[in-house]
């Protein structure tokens, strides 16, 4: 099976490129400057060339502040970037699996978002997240929309990273107590896409649609920062002595946050027996990954 890849330069695209070899998975990876997914005539000379059985778009616009003065840009990579990949998908007659976020939830639940809440986004990210799950749904039937939450990984920048690097340089860290969700390990989303992407090729019963998909627990960012912290001991000396909690509005922020953005992964666990992982458990294996080079 050869899946294509859109966005392979980002930390799940990365993954999912290590991994596909173990499962057999012949994977095609492209990102800017190679493929620019808001040009459609680019899809389908990419198409053409390679013959995927499958794509996965990984490819998206994550800066979520600045996309509230970048509009444009970011509801072209969000929105216009997945109508043109579903529909290069349905022409080629094959299905696409595309990544979403808990951003498309305004964060007022008080348990676990399911995928039949209705979706609520308050910024500009979140709204071309939701907008781009549309264009994909009314444009090509075989798809997946999975939505994940605080992803990190090996690869790439994100928060693990950069509580990592504030652990060396200072003594306090202040980080915001008042937001939750779950974190995600870029691996092991990586490998739920790579099974639901086997089984797909496998002729297994599937049932397409959206899917929620994140590391099991939750925590807030301040809880998520002590656990980098405490881990990152075990590796290397650490100049972090307090990881301060801190409330949104001691840290303001240009887009507003989900105050509650955890995800309810049932349905996948009930659908492809995928039962995601302790996200502790999750980040020791990532931070061991980080330190060992």
């Amino acid at each position: 099976m050869r899946i294509l890849v859109t966005g392979s330069e980002g930390q799940l695209g990365w993954e999912i490129l290590r991994q596909a070899s173990f499962f057999n998975i012949e994977a095609i990876g492209l990102d800017l400057p190679c493929l620019d997914i808001t040009v459609e005539p680019g899809i389908m000379k990419v198409f053409k060339e390679y013959k995927p059985d499958i794509l996965i778009n990984a490819a998206a616009y994550t800066n979520v502040d600045k996309a509230e003065t970048d509009e444009r840009a970011c509801f072209a990579v969000n929105v216009n970037g997945p109508e043109n990949l579903a529909a290069a998908c349905k022409n080629a007659g094959i299905p696409m699996i595309h990544i979403s976020t808990d951003y498309v939830f305004d964060g007022t639940n008080k348990t676990p978002y399911t995928e039949k809440d209705p979706v609520s986004p308050t910024g500009i990210y979140g709204k071309s997240k939701a907008e781009g799950e549309n264009v994909v749904r009314n444009i090509l039937e075989k798809h997946i929309i999975l939505r994940t939450s605080w992803l990190y990984g090996v690869h790439g920048h994100n928060f693990v990273k950069t509580i990592l690097k504030l652990g060396k340089e200072k003594e306090v860290i202040g980080v915001v107590s008042d937001q939750s969700g779950s974190p995600t390990s870029a691996a092991d989303l990586a490998e739920t896409l790579l099974i639901i992407a086997s089984r797909i090729q496998n002729n297994y019963e599937i049932r397409f649609g959206t899917y929620h998909y994140c590391g099991e627990g939750i925590t807030s960012w301040h809880g998520f920062a002590e656990k980098i912290i405490e881990t990152a001991k075990k590796h290397s000396p650490v100049t972090t002595e307090l990881v301060k909690p801190l409330t949104t509005g001691e840290y303001p922020t240009k887009a507003k946050r989900p105050p509650f953005s955890a995800l309810d992964c049932s349905l996948i666990q009930e659908r492809f027996g995928i039962t995601p992982k302790p996200w502790q458990k999750s980040l020791e294996a990532v931070i061991e990954r980080i330190f060992s080079g």
